[in-house]
């Protein structure tokens, strides 16, 4: 006698193959787990965006800026919405990283970003309260820094794709104390590998980009910004990039590969801001910016990664900030 395989029509086990993932551009209902939440939230892009180019085409004019900023508004909650679209179909399918693309997600903090500063430096603006130099720059990372928390929260921790602690934010207690010293202790080397990278692609691009935190040659501009970019900015950046970000993509194609796209993406960002006096100069000047942020956007994701704190990469982001801070302000008082 001999064995032969269950019939799978009479032994009662599953054949079902698992649920396939629909992605947000494929435009169809059918088996999706949030069909509200997919369609509204695509109506509400195609509203907003119509909306934002209408007011841009429209020009300086009070109704073009009130259609603009309407129409940005539409897109940040659309973004919202698919979101959460994304999160809840590859909840169902069974993926490692069960949560919003961080692409998407980072979408969505600009358009937070610029709704936000459109409600806090409006009525400033009413009030005839003219904010520069370093306490707007405050203003601004401050802002960030608050959009990024709460998005993350809504939309990451919110869905249930990652924790805080799944994000290497831990209470700052002795063992995160010691990850932030360990990190910091790497500044010094990376500001000098930095340092000779920066130097190389000026000489060879012949362009050099602004800081986004010029010294002010005053000690109260320097401690401005010494709280914008070595204690606020790094917190936010590393619970986004790192914390955030790295974990995602870490939980979907491995570490090296999370480390390298968390590491580009870093460096672009920093470079799309940048500006020139003609499409070369620009190219150039992002270039730049762009390749000499990669050293310390790698070594922040592999000591994240190392260490399993957030702490680690804050004190290596906060101590290797202050210390061109500090470079910079020396530089222009001496």
């Amino acid at each position: 006698m001999t064995d032969s395989a269950p019939d799978p029509q009479t032994s009662g086990e599953s054949t079902a193959s698992p649920p396939r993932r629909l992605g947000l551009t494929q435009f169809t209902i059918e088996g999706r787990s949030a069909p509200g939440l997919f369609v509204l939230g695509w109506v509400l892009a195609l509203l907003g965006a119509g909306a934002a180019f209408v007011g841009f085409m429209a020009g300086q004019t009070p109704a073009g800026i009130v259609l603009f900023v309407v129409g940005i508004a539409g897109l940040f909650v659309a973004l919202i919405l698919l979101g959460g679209s994304q999160a809840m179909e590859r909840r169902a399918s069974g993926l490692a990283y069960a949560g919003p693309s961080p692409i998407l997600v980072f979408v969505t903090v600009v358009a937070g970003w610029y709704l936000a500063a459109v409600v806090v430096l409006t009525p400033l603006q009413v009030l005839g309260i003219q904010l520069d130099g370093p306490v707007l720059t405050l203003l601004g990372i401050g802002i960030q820094a608050l959009v990024v928390l709460g998005l993350v929260r809504l939309m990451v921790v919110g869905c249930e794709s990652l924790s805080w602690s799944d994000m290497g934010l831990r209470r700052l207690d002795g063992s995160a104390i010691r990850d932030f010293a360990w990190g910091a202790v790497l500044a010094g080397p990376v500001v000098i590998a930095t340092g000779l990278l920066v130097l190389v692609l000026v000489n060879v691009v012949g362009q050099q980009p602004d800081s986004p935190l010029p010294p002010t040659g005053s000690t109260s501009g320097l401690l401005l910004n010494l709280l914008s970019g070595a204690v606020i900015a790094p917190f936010y950046e590393e619970l986004f990039f790192r914390g955030f970000t790295l974990t995602a993509w870490r939980r979907m194609a491995g570490p090296t590969t999370a480390i390298v796209r968390s590491g580009v993406l870093f460096a672009l960002i920093h470079a799309i801001d940048q500006s020139g006096d003609s499409f070369g100069a620009a190219l150039g000047v992002a270039i730049v910016a762009a390749a000499g942020r990669l050293p310390i956007a790698l070594v922040l994701g592999w000591a994240y990664d190392r260490r399993g704190s957030l702490w680690a990469s804050i004190g290596l982001h906060a101590t290797f900030n202050a210390i061109l801070l500090i470079v910079a302000e020396r530089a222009l008082t001496t």
